[in-house]
């Protein structure tokens, strides 16, 4: 390539690494030239030099019979900015073992002074191939083998007799190498959703495409060719711009880097960059499902031809075809097309068979998912009743409903069904909390309500409403309104009657609902049991709801959902269902239960705190992962959330939720009791003594303890990494929550002490805390306080703005 020809040589004919080195860099600064001709181009310029440097080094080292081959990536001319130059140095045999050496080490030292990654060996061709019979990953490197210097004739030999090897033994060797993508995926995760995937070990990265190309080699099966070049183009460019933005061999595409990569892309932003991803990575990891099953049929028809042919006389049985549904039919462990279905004059055939291989958890097979993306008619609106019973079908079959779903969105069908989907397919969720895209998410949260449906009225309600329910995002404004309106259109075009409809789009809009206000608001005020019946409106729609809360929940994360959260909700739910039913809106608070009753006379009794931390021997709940309970019982006083909350941030426990309430003690016994009941986790380690929390709990309360200065020196001693810059706090005043505090809400990244910071900028601001719900997802904190003047009544607007403005100021300037 001219754009790259530079002089590299020296007068005497030696290579010159300074040479090559500049141009190496004048290249990777062209950004008139990226993708695969900058990689091409790099490749062809190393080519030269290492080249040129063989000749000589040869001629020094007096070695004749030997070559210079490229393996794995640089041998496909894959090169990228800081990719492993894997070398072979190929001999006959024939050359002392010193002049081989002496060849060998010059042409690594250079590579080596240069700075450049090298992955090298040295082998008779004999050498080579009995390596590659004792592992597989240098028999996948040499698949790639290209010549880049000395005997042709040798390289090219060694070439031929690998590709022979490995086609000979691909019956063997391709198990093994599906068992490695396997056991890499369960370390590495899945790329199409990961945050921060890996673009080369994650399940759908660049070592399954390469695994693509072995299982094409071997001649036994080929992948679906659709698309799977570009996919693999797009990540190897992703890959490019993360090794120029970092100047390291990376291929982990860290938050704090995606701005920058997506710049070097000259992409809009960082989530069209992680859709871009996302797309590529579900490319080929449906292209490899579709691969590896291929090889087992073909393998295991193999094993059985030679019983089958002795039994019949040596002719062949002709697979078996077992009806699924109308048009429908399971052959060789896979659904197809029945021979008389005609999809062309059957709308409804896409989703009827959908829905058969759901329920029966087999797959369908690529060619019938391709045929019936070529030749089935669009469905009219509204959906005629089949086709919507289809759709709840597929969607209630669970876990097998993924990969139905994947193959259907690999060409397209998904998006032809539902044209909304497009807006959410492969949309990143910039949130740690999500495991998921927004468009597996939402099947997910099918998946999960699908073993939710014996607990409600109308099944079919559930589970399309659980699809839908984050349909809003990525629009403009609040999801869960866009939602609604989006799904009262998907739900109307799909045949539901406009009561149903109605329903839907209320559980659109009010997913959130449940879990938020059980979490962050105080359920012993009438005020919010009865915004939550008014916005339902009905205990079938309550009913739905709750089910539909806890799906959501368990399909965002493990921070998400908990038993202590469950219970929460259910509480909420029979406190609204009741309010709907024309029960009281005024119910009687909620009791405090024998053990807080127990630990709050203690604290009255001493006049001091009561602590009970109740976690397992080994320190850890699995069930709960938000950690264990710790319950506190003090005196009514100023400044307890405060020194409360330090001490804990003292000790390394991190607080992932927690709630306050005042309690009033019965007769004889009498006063007033604040109660903490908290959800702690240790930093690292093991958790501390409830005794040494108690002790310093009792000498922060008594102004004897700093907290502010041992807070600091930790920090001082022990600087946070700075990682992605976090959007700042807000802290807003929630309207109208409750008819007997102000509720004053704070969002802001989780750290060490926030809460403790919070509870100080509260005593400074003048207010009482009359109780507190405290969340933690993720990075994110998202906490409730109900406060009131110093006499208990509810704060005028304009000192609730005064309270939220100058929280706010307080936690922007400590972060």
């Amino acid at each position: 390539m001219t754009s790259v020809e530079v002089s590299t040589e020296s007068s005497d004919g030696d290579s010159e690494p300074d040479g090559y080195a500049a141009a190496r860099l004048r290249l990777l600064n062209e950004k008139a030239q990226s993708g695969p001709p900058r990689r091409a181009a790099l490749a062809e310029l190393t080519d030269d030099w290492l080249a040129r440097m063989f000749t000589v080094a040869a001629e020094a080292a007096e070695v004749a019979g030997a070559s210079l081959v490229a393996v794995g990536g640089y041998g496909r001319g894959e090169l990228s900015p800081r990719s492993d130059l894997d070398l072979l140095l190929l001999h006959d045999g024939r050359a002392d073992a010193a002049a081989v050496a002496s060849l060998a080490d010059r042409l690594w030292y250079p590579v080596w002074d240069l700075g450049l990654a090298l992955d090298h060996s040295v082998r008779t061709p004999a050498q080579a191939r009995r390596t590659a019979g004792e592992d597989l990953k240098v028999q996948l490197g040499l698949l790639d083998a290209r010549h880049v210097a000395g005997d042709l004739a040798m390289t090219a030999a060694l070439r031929t007799a690998v590709l022979a090897d490995w086609r000979n033994l691909a019956a063997k060797r391709l198990p093994e190498l599906d068992e490695l993508c396997r056991e890499r995926a369960e370390r590495q995760g899945e790329l199409q959703y990961l945050l921060e995937g890996d673009l080369k070990e994650a399940r759908g990265g660049l070592r399954d495409a390469t695994a693509l190309r072995a299982v094409a080699a071997s001649w036994l099966a080929d992948a679906p060719r659709e698309g799977l070049g570009e996919a693999r183009r797009r990540l190897l460019d992703v890959r490019d711009a993360l090794h120029l933005c970092t100047g390291r061999a990376t291929d982990r595409l860290a938050l704090q880097e995606q701005d920058a990569v997506a710049a070097e892309l000259e992409l809009l932003d960082a989530d069209v960059m992680l859709r871009q991803v996302s797309e590529s990575a579900r490319v080929i990891s449906y292209a490899g499902d579709v691969t590896w099953r291929e090889v087992g049929r073909v393998l295991r028809a193999r094993s059985a031809r030679p019983r089958l042919r002795g039994l019949l006389g040596g002719r062949t049985a002709a697979p078996g075809r077992t009806p699924l549904a109308e048009g429908v039919v399971e052959q060789d462990g896979e659904v197809v097309l029945a021979l008389a279905a005609r999809p062309e004059k059957d709308p409804v055939l896409p989703l009827r068979a959908a829905a058969a291989a759901a329920q029966s958890a087999l797959p369908v097979s690529p060619h019938a998912v391709r045929r019936l993306a070529s030749a089935a008619r669009p469905l009219p609106s509204p959906w005629p009743a089949e086709a919507r019973e289809q759709l709840v079908t597929l969607l209630g079959a669970g876990e097998p409903t993924v990969p139905v779903w994947e193959a259907l969105e690999a060409e397209g069908l998904i998006t032809r069904l539902l044209p909304d989907w497009e807006r959410v397919r492969c949309r990143p969720q910039r949130n740690a909390v999500h495991t998921w895209t927004v468009d597996r998410h939402l099947v997910e949260t099918a998946v999960r309500a699908s073993y939710l449906t014996r607990r409600v009225g109308r099944p079919d309600l559930l589970l399309v409403a659980a699809l839908l329910h984050d349909i809003g995002k990525g629009w403009p404004g609040d999801h869960s309104v866009a939602g609604e309106t989006i799904a009262r259109d998907m739900a109307a075009r799909i045949g539901f009657p406009g009561d149903d409809v109605t329903v839907i789009a209320t559980l659109v809009r009010h997913h959130l609902l449940l879990i938020e206000t059980a979490t962050r608001r105080d359920l012993d005020d009438p005020a919010t049991v009865r915004a939550v019946a008014d916005a339902v409106g009905s205990t079938g729609t309550l009913e739905l709801l709750h089910a539909l809360t806890e799906a959501d929940a368990l399909a965002t994360g493990p921070a998400a959902w908990s038993s202590w959260r469950g219970a929460l909700v259910a509480d909420l739910v029979k406190r609204a269902s009741a309010v709907l039913a024309g029960e009281s809106v005024d119910p009687e608070p909620a009791a405090p239960t024998a053990e807080q009753e127990r630990l709050a006379v203690e604290a009255h009794r001493t006049g001091g705190p009561v602590l009970a931390l109740r976690a397992r021997a080994d320190g850890c709940d699995e069930q709960e992962p938000l950690g264990v309970e710790l319950l506190v019982a003090v005196p009514d006083q100023p400044q307890v959330l405060p020194a409360t909350a330090g001490v804990l941030a003292m000790h390394r426990l991190t607080v992932r939720a927690a709630e306050l309430r005042a309690v009033e003690l019965p007769d004889p016994v009498g006063g007033s009791v604040l109660l903490l009941d908290w959800r702690v986790a240790a930093e690292y380690g093991s958790l501390p003594q409830a005794a040494r929390l108690r002790a310093d709990l009792v000498r922060a309360l008594d102004g004897s303890l700093d907290i502010e200065g041992r807070l600091a020196e930790r920090e001082a001693a022990y600087p946070r990494r700075r990682g992605v810059q976090a959007p700042p706090p807000r802290v807003t005043v929630a309207p109208s929550a409750s008819h007997h505090a102000t509720v004053i809400e704070v969002r802001a990244q989780d750290a060490p002490g926030l809460l403790h910071r919070i509870g100080r900028a509260l005593e400074s601001a003048g207010v009482r805390v009359r109780s507190a719900h405290v969340s933690t997802l993720g990075a994110n904190a998202v906490d409730a306080f109900y406060v009131t003047d110093g006499a208990g009544a509810v704060l005028t607007p304009s000192e609730a703005a005064e309270v939220a403005r100058s929280l706010e100021a307080a936690l922007g300037a400590a972060g």
